[in-house]
This record gives C-alpha cells, sequence and structure tokens, in this order.
C-alpha cells in the first residue's frame, strides 16, 4: 500500500500543469542562487531533490528572545522536529522520528559509538551565522544523519575591522529574583588583503526556569539541565587567501557549559499530574557538564585538475558529564550498598574530508562530486565517583568512498549516487557491570561494509513551481556502547553480537514547491523505512536500552508564506508524523511508536510585520496536537497536547545599537512537555517554562 501512495505522488507530480502569471523575479532570483553547502556540491537550493531549509541569521537573534538552545529554535522552526525538553540534552528529540546529523561547519557533532544526546550543544547559538537542514535519510555527510542533517555555519569575517558587542537578560514573571538569567559576548572581525580573522567570547549565566503556576520546574540531575548553569564559548576562525584560486581556513570553538549544582529536584507523580519541582539544596554528587573543542583545517583549490578541491581535516574532543543517583543500575557490593554515582561520557575523534567537484564535464550537462571521507572515533564510558568502566574504550574506524552525478536538461535534473561505507569496531576483553550479572564478554574486531544509493529528479513546471522525487539511504550506528553495556547473558563476544550491525534507513519523499511574488508553498510525503532499527525504551532506572527492531515511519509536512503587503508576512508549518515497530518479531510492525522516538502532530502560525524602516515584530504560535495510542495502565504515556504564544520585536537606532524585546509563552500557559508525558517518569515529571521577558541589545561598530 505504501508504495502504490508513493507511485500515485510521483505520477500527480509528474502529470501536473500549471499556468502562473507571476511578478516574483527577484524572489526566485534570491531563491536560486541559495547555495547548499551541507550538500557538498555547489547546488542551489532549487536543485536539491530533498526539502531544505535554511535558517538565517536574522530568525536566529529573533528566536534567541523566546528560546535558550539551538534545539528550541529547531523545534519552533522545523515542523518535523519533536518539542525541546528544554534540558542539557537532546534525548527524546527526533526528527521525523530520526536522529539527526549536527555539523559545524561540516565538522560532525554526533558521537556514533555512545550517543550521549548532546551534539545539539556544542556551540552558542550566538556565534551562528545561520542553519541548513536537508530533510530525511541522507548519506553524503557520512554516517548517522537517519533523520536528516543539520548543518550550522559559524560566523565569518569581512573587508575592515568589525566589532561586535552583544548583551542579554531575561527573567520570568514571576519568582523572577530565582530566575534572573544574563548574558554577553564580544566579537571581532578583521579582513585586509589575503587574510581575515574572526574571532569573540560569548558568556552566559542562567537562572531558574519558572512554569506557568509560578513553581521552579525540576532541576533533571540526571541528563543535566540548562538552567542555573554557568556557560562560556570561545571561538576563533582564520583564513589565508593564496590567490584567487586557492584558500586555507582554520576554525577553533570550545563550549563549556556546567550546571551549578545549587538545587535539587523534588516530588512528582505522572499518574496523579504532580509536577517534579526545584528547592535549593546540594547534590550528592558533582553538577553535570559538557566540554567540548572542535578544530577545523580546510584547504580548497577551484581549479585542482580542473575540479573545485575542498580537503578538511578535523578533530573534536567531547567530554559529557551527566548526573546520576543510586540507581539499582550503579550498584556493585564491592563498593558498598546504596552506591551514588554518575556517568562521563569521553570521545575523541579525528577525521579527513575529501570532496571534489567537476562542473560540466567535457563541455556536457553533467557535474561529478566524488570523494573520501575518513573517521576515527575512540570513545569509553564510565562511572565517574568508582572508576568503573560501563562502556569500554572502543575505537571505530570509517572509510567511505562516494560519487554523485547530476544532469541537468532544462527543466530537468537527475541526480544519482554511490557511497561506500566500511567500519570497523575494535573492543578490548571487558566485564559487564555488576548489576548486569558482572559477565565476561570476550572482545572483537566486527567490520561492517555497505554501498548506499540515492536517487534525486527535480522538473522545473514554470518558473515558480518545481517538483522532486528522491529515494535515498541513510547509514548509522545503533548506539552502539548502549547496547554493549546492556549485555546481560554470559558467553557474549562482540564480534557475533547481532545487535552491533548498523541501522540501515530507507528514505523515500516526494514533494512539490511553489515561489511566488506574494506566496510560498512547499509540501511534501515521506517514509523511512528500517528492517533492524534502534528503538529505545527505558528499564526500572529510567535508563533507555536500545531495541533492535523493525520501524516504519510515514509523515506530511507543509509550510506556506503569504506577505499581505511589503510589510505583512503571515505563514503556517504543519507536519504529521506516524510510525511503528515490530513488537513481536514476526517481521510486520504493529505496535505505535512513543514519544521517545518520534514527534506529535504539530502546527506552527505566525505574524511578521515591519511597523517601519526600524521597527519589526514577529507572533508565533506554536500548538501541538493530542496523540492518544496507548491504554489501559500504560494511558499515563499518552500526550495531551498544548499551544504556546512567543511575542517579539526589534527596535534598530542610529546610534545606540539595536535592541530585541521577547516574551516567551505570553498567556502563561501550565503544560507538562511532550517528553514527561510520553517518556519520563515520576521523577522527571517536568512542566514547561512559563512566561519569561527577555532583553537583548547588538551594537556593531
Amino acid at each position: 500500500m505504501k508504495k502504490s501512495i508513493i507511485s500515485s505522488a510521483i505520477l500527480s507530480i509528474l502529470a501536473t500543469s500549471v499556468a502562473v502569471t507571476s511578478e516574483a523575479e527577484e524572489a526566485i532570483k534570491d531563491y536560486e542562487t541559495l547555495v547548499v553547502s551541507a550538500t557538498r556540491a555547489p547546488l542551489q537550493k532549487s536543485a536539491v531533490p530533498a526539502t531544505v531549509t535554511i535558517i538565517d541569521s536574522e530568525q536566529i537573534q529573533q528566536q534567541l528572545a523566546v528560546s535558550n538552545s539551538l534545539s528550541e529554535i529547531l523545534g519552533n522552526l522545523l515542523p518535523s522536529y519533536s518539542p525541546s525538553r528544554q534540558k542539557l540534552t537532546s534525548s527524546g528529540e527526533s526528527f521525523r522520528g530520526r536522529t539527526p546529523l549536527y555539523l559545524i561547519d561540516g565538522v560532525p557533532q554526533s558521537n556514533p559509538l555512545r550517543n550521549g544526546s548532546r551534539s545539539g550543544y556544542t556551540i552558542d547559538p550566538m556565534l551562528i551565522e545561520r542553519v541548513e537542514v536537508i530533510h530525511g535519510a541522507s548519506a553524503i555527510q557520512g554516517m548517522g544523519a537517519s533523520g536528516g542533517i543539520i548543518n550550522i555555519i559559524t560566523k565569518s569575517a569581512t573587508e575592515g575591522t568589525q566589532h561586535q558587542v552583544t548583551a542579554g537578560v531575561s527573567a520570568p514573571t514571576s519568582q523572577s529574583s530565582e530566575g534572573l538569567s544574563y548574558d554577553a559576548g564580544y566579537l571581532i572581525s578583521h579582513g585586509e588583503g589575503q587574510w581575515q580573522f574572526i574571532g569573540g567570547l560569548h558568556l552566559r549565566e542562567t537562572g531558574m526556569y519558572v512554569d506557568g503556576n509560578g513553581q521552579l520546574i525540576g532541576v533533571d540531575t540526571t541528563q543535566g539541565d540548562t538552567m542555573d548553569s554557568s556557560s562560556y564559548d570561545f571561538f576563533g576562525k582564520a583564513v589565508y587567501q593564496f590567490d584567487q584560486e586557492r584558500q586555507l581556513k582554520l576554525m577553533l570553538n570550545h563550549l563549556d557549559i556546567a550546571s551549578n549544582g545549587d538545587y535539587i529536584s523534588v516530588g512528582g507523580d505522572r499518574e496523579n499530574g504532580i509536577p517534579t519541582i526545584s528547592t535549593p539544596g546540594e547534590l550528592e554528587l558533582d553538577p553535570a557538564e559538557n566540554e567540548v573543542t572542535t578544530v577545523s583545517l580546510n584547504y580548497s583549490d577551484a581549479d585542482w585538475l580542473g575540479a573545485d578541491l575542498n580537503w578538511q581535516l578535523f578533530s573534536q574532543s567531547f567530554s559529557a558529564l551527566y548526573g546520576g543517583g543510586n540507581f539499582a543500575t550503579f550498584q556493585d557490593p564491592t563498593y558498598g550498598s546504596d552506591l551514588y554515582d554518575q556517568s562521563r561520557n569521553d570521545s575523541n575523534k579525528l577525521g579527513s574530508r575529501i570532496t571534489l567537484n567537476w562542473l560540466k564535464v567535457g563541455d556536457s550537462n553533467i557535474d561529478i562530486t566524488t570523494g573520501l571521507d575518513f573517521l576515527r572515533d575512540r570513545t569509553f564510558q564510565e562511572l565517574a565517583q568508582t572508576k568503573r568502566k560501563w562502556v569500554p574504550e572502543t575505537e571505530f574506524e570509517n572509510w567511505a568512498p562516494f560519487v554523485q552525478a547530476r544532469l541537468n536538461t532544462g527543466d530537468w535534473s537527475f541526480n544519482a549516487g554511490l557511497r561506500y561505507e566500511y567500519g570497523k569496531l575494535k573492543v578490548d576483553d571487558f566485564t559487564t557491570l555488576a548489576s548486569y550479572g558482572g559477565h565476561f564478554v570476550e572482545g572483537g574486531d566486527p567490520s561492517f561494509n555497505e554501498l548506499l544509493t540515492n536517487l534525486g529528479v527535480v522538473y522545473e513546471f514554470t518558473e515558480n513551481w518545481r517538483g522532486f522525487v528522491s529515494i535515498s539511504e541513510g547509514f548509522s550506528m545503533a548506539d552502539v556502547g548502549r547496547v554493549m553495556r546492556g549485555i546481560s547473558e554470559p558467553n557474549q563476544s562482540v564480534n557475533t553480537f547481532l545487535n552491533l550491525e548498523p541501522v540501515l534507513t530507507d528514505n523515500n519523499e516526494v514533494g512539490v514547491e511553489y515561489y511566488g511574488d506574494n506566496l510560498t508553498f512547499a509540501a511534501s510525503y515521506f517514509e523511512s523505512n528500517s528492517d533492524l532499527g534502534a528503538r529505545l525504551s527505558p528499564n526500572s532506572d529510567g535508563i533507555f536500552e536500545v531495541n533492535r527492531e523493525k520501524t516504519e515511519i510515514q509523515g506530511f509536512e507543509v509550510t506556506t508564506e503569504y506577505a499581505l503587503s511589503n510589510d505583512t508576512l503571515l505563514g503556517v508549518m504543519y507536519a504529521d508524523n506516524d510510525g511503528e515497530f515490530d513488537s513481536d518479531e514476526d517481521g510486520q510492525v504493529d505496535t505505535k511508536l512513543g514519544g521517545r522516538n518520534i514527534s506529535p502532530r504539530r502546527a506552527n502560525l505566525y505574524w511578521t510585520q515591519h511597523w517601519s524602516s526600524d521597527v519589526d515584530s514577529r507572533l508565533q504560535w506554536n500548538h501541538f496536537f493530542d496523540r492518544h495510542i496507548y491504554t489501559g495502565a500504560d494511558s499515563v504515556n499518552n500526550f495531551d497536547g498544548y499551544s504556546t504564544l512567543d511575542f517579539t520585536v526589534n527596535l534598530m537606532t542610529q546610534n545606540a545599537g539595536n535592541f530585541t524585546l521577547g516574551i516567551e509563552n505570553l498567556l502563561d500557559e501550565s503544560y507538562f512537555t511532550y517528553y514527561a508525558q510520553t517518556a519520563a517518569h515520576d521523577t522527571r515529571n517536568f512542566m514547561g517554562r512559563g512566561r519569561t521577558v527577555r532583553l537583548n541589545w547588538q551594537y556593531a561598530w
């Protein structure tokens, strides 16, 4: 049945004939010239056979007046991105029901061996120039993009010397003293001759969050929290232009965000609707922390053997300390009774990415992109207080040559590509924790290889309308560390343990887009299937384990904007995702995916108004629909939808800089977060933020 749906949609697009008389030359020109670097080829957005979203710096600054993190910005602007947890974790946040691959200037931020669910917390949003998002599974950027690609582009220098100072202060409208937050940053850039440089620092002190009832929201003492925290981000980028063709670029970013540990969480009863709240107190263990250093060196040559060469070397050091407790999983009689402990996830990555682009090969209409990617990842997870290894030190090497061809023939554009993935895992002998039975597991060095394909067609019906069809595959690891640490049977070997097999995701998508003078419209339907998925479910401690099951996800997305005038813009975003998994291993999906693995149906409406050349505003309404899929005792995991309303106004002055006032949750809606309702347990029954007012200031000279 699903194949027939895709086939019908493809035939519908190819058969559509639309007559449009347009005055949209400027809008279309902007759309056509927007190049998406996440594709690894100089492709205009209109030539990509996929749904693509570009979040520019203006949108980022606007959303930062009502958001505290990148995940919240994505949740407001991407309809198929699940609601943010408002915590120091992306666990439970999905994109089209899968995990996205985060990149910073092309450097992968995700950790394939032990997904610590903090890859969205590796850079301060104030240092981001734009975000490129490719919806759906893709292998063009390598392993991990089963839900899509989120490529973060950092700020760059321009000619001359530029300074920028930013500052912000925010507070809830109740419990204001405990909720007071502030941040400040400075950027300097200089471009002269062959050199360009930009560097800066951003600091944040975040107070407590308050819900719509005036209560302090519970601190997540396990995963970590963005409230009651301190952070700093140091960023630098230097560019040397040898000549018109050759360039060398060095980028460094270091982020450190740590909880202050001044509050503890108390209470929480999901069945009776009692939230988990915070009260002043000392933690039993060290506060959670995230420390990440990303470095990349890029060499480009626009005429190397007739090709445009880009060679990137990169490294990333990732260390994430989580909260903890006296969980049953952490108990070991050797260390006494009622043992408190916490985990630390350390990953170190080195990589190389070579990309070659040949345009109009042999004076034809064919473009070729090819290259070779290499990644080496060393990861372990320990229990930090007792230094026990929860996940043994694991080394992973991945080699991936790829080739992509594009044929442009008038209104048609055809894309086809191959990517060969070879991965080898190396694990020494290890022993599981006592709570898993203290079993000896024989190490090994299993390897995987997969040939991934992609096909795409783009057809421009008219100057304003285009349609696309794509069939692509994504490749990711199934959180190897989580799988290995959960081994609870004797006589196991890494070489033969089935659950170490990678996740292959087949993504089929069909879409249509219209870009006119006053109206833009985009709609797409997708299917995302994997024969051996990686669904997460909690154990009795609330610690998630991996279930390797067949998974099928389908979804529909619509976005549209209409300009009532040059000053007034209305927009709507809508997404409806659903999915099932095979619960009884009979090869057929039969059970709905829960909130930990898929987002609810949602609608986003917004109104942007330019009141004058110096004043503009945005009013946005986010609504999440009910999702009732459980009965009986499991009905506690059903989701009761909610709505929030946010408002921002921006004032640009001649001499005093730009001021942005934001009011998050304008109506002070009281609600439990999506994660708390569908995937958490009593001690994490968190409510969402109530009305919060923020004032940002930016001055440049």
